[in-house]
């Protein structure tokens, strides 16, 4: 066959002229070089294959093999990004490698880059599962608090511990993280009972139904995480439900006193399995009589010496101190972010007293709330249940909350209010301490408390987690005897509130 045809030109007829063989000529040599481009061609694109081969990443489109400048520029191209996804590569690895180093043995803490690793307090610094840290951060928590940070590491540890911080610090999660650490990745992991009916391994105690909702709410939420489960049991609502949860088996009990000695006493809880016992705000369970309550339930644990005792609390009067010498064991810790100082209000509050007849404080309520709530949540405090009823009753929109209403209403009602169905909260010193309710711009007291103490923990409800408030009170008009700045009242109440912390505006 002759080169023509081999290289698919059509056929010709035979003819000796001169010009007809110079024609052939040209033909023979265009096919070798239509050849020989094509070898270069398939050369060059092996070369490629073998750089995409090595970068493992996409290089450009092969270009036409009728263009040889085309090819070169392509080439170019295509040796300037090997060395970028080089270094890309590097990169990826070397993150790989730093968060491999910062999880533990079974994998489960890594490196997270959400937090600010220049923080201390920063998730990633502490022994947190990655799962609660997810946990964490749907909730907007990105580092911990001080209390939190500073008693983590000591409870997760195993040490028997009293803790005192001022109020809105977040004194509940520096119990609920490392019990929860503990009892799945820690110390009790090996104990871990999942079984139908199991007694529990958690015993909280708390004064009111209100922070036992709470807490609860909080051990079930992070809870969840690791399949741990919780029930809460407290007065003013049927035996029955609690009782057939604590049957079931469950991992953590948060109660109060006289409920849980209700149930210990029947036989319904046993502690036997307890790993942890915790006292939240302590110090108010001995104002509110539940002194010899509490100290029945610590005293039913048969071997103290296998449980971890938390003690939280504001402050630390005698009974507290008392309670931890007998009941924590003897290297027990405090962490004590108060110190020698007074219970002090919350510097992130500005606190307002505003002269104000009893009669207009329907009219002057709105008004207020229209001007520093912001938009946010109002709670308005009164001394007795009547006035809560009563100016509720007044206030477009707002509900009541007190010793009178039952207790299905009472968490309905904190429940809406937590969500925003309603803005206004009226109520008595049933939600002055430990509710945390978020986005709390606003307190008003309808008149002065009996105690200094008393007016810290309810200006204490607005201005937590680093937040801002206002906190308001109101002093009944015979109070005045000259200007607002020269009364009895202000000098008296206002001196002692300095003392405190808190300086009082008009």
């Amino acid at each position: 066959m002759s080169p023509a045809l081999a290289a698919g030109v059509e056929p010709m007829a035979v003819d000796d002229s001169a010009s007809k063989k110079a024609k052939r000529k040209q033909l023979k040599a265009a096919a070798a070089a239509a050849e020989a481009e094509a070898e270069a061609a398939s050369v060059k694109k092996k070369e490629k294959k073998e750089k995409k081969r090595k970068v493992k990443e996409p290089s450009p489109p092969l270009p036409s093999a009728a263009s040889s400048d085309e090819e070169e520029k392509s080439s170019t191209s295509s040796e300037e990004t090997a060395p970028a996804a080089k270094k890309a590569k590097e990169k990826t690895k070397k993150n790989v490698d730093v968060s491999s180093s910062a999880s533990d043995d079974d994998g489960e803490i890594t490196a997270s880059s959400d937090e600010d690793p220049a923080d201390p307090n920063a998730l990633t610094n502490f022994r947190i599962s990655e799962s609660l840290r997810q946990s964490l951060r749907s909730k907007g928590i990105k580092s911990l608090f001080p209390i939190q940070a500073t008693t983590f590491d000591l409870v997760l540890d195993g040490s028997d511990l009293v803790g005192r911080a001022r109020t809105g610090q977040g004194k509940t999660l520096a119990f609920v993280l490392p019990i929860l650490e503990s009892l799945v990745n820690g110390a009790n992991k090996a104990s871990r009972r999942t079984e139908h009916g199991r007694t529990p391994s958690v015993l909280v105690l708390l004064p009111t139904r209100e922070l036992a909702n709470q807490v609860h709410a909080d051990f079930e939420f992070y809870g969840a995480t690791f399949g741990l489960s919780a029930c809460c049991v407290y007065g003013g609502s049927p035996y029955r439900p609690q009782e057939m949860a604590l049957r079931r088996g469950v991992d953590i009990v948060v109660g109060t006193p006289g409920r849980v000695k209700d149930f210990i006493v029947k036989g319904t809880l046993n502690l036997k399995c307890l790993k942890f016992r915790v006292l939240d705000e302590a110090d108010e369970m001995l104002n509110m009589g539940f002194v010899d309550d509490v100290e029945l339930i610590l005293g039913k644990v048969e071997d103290a010496t296998k449980v971890q005792t938390l003690l939280f609390s504001a402050t630390l009067p005698e009974w507290v101190n008392k309670l931890s010498m007998r009941f924590l064991k003897v290297d027990r810790k405090t962490v004590d972010l108060v110190g020698n100082e007074k219970l002090k209000a919350s510097a992130s509050v500005k606190h307002l007293a505003l002269p104000c007849n009893k009669a207009a404080r329907a009219q002057v309520i709105p008004d207020i709330i229209r001007c520093y709530s912001h938009g946010g949540r109002t709670i308005i405090f009164t001394e007795t249940k009547d006035s809560a009823s009563e100016l509720s009753g007044l206030i477009h929109g707002s509900r009541a909350l007190h010793g009178d209403v039952a207790q299905a209403q009472r968490e309905v009602i904190l429940a809406g209010f937590r969500s925003g169905k309603f803005q206004v909260l009226v109520a008595t010193n049933v939600a002055a301490r430990g509710l945390d309710i978020n986005d709390v711009q606003l307190i008003i007291q309808c008149e002065p408390p009996r105690d200094v103490e008393a007016y810290i923990h309810r200006s204490g409800r607005t201005g937590r987690a680093g937040n801002t408030g206002v906190a308001v009170i109101y002093c009944r008009c015979h109070y005045v005897y000259c200007s607002p700045l020269s009364t009895t009242w202000h000098r008296l109440y206002s001196s002692m509130l300095k003392a405190h912390g808190a300086v009082l505006y008009q």
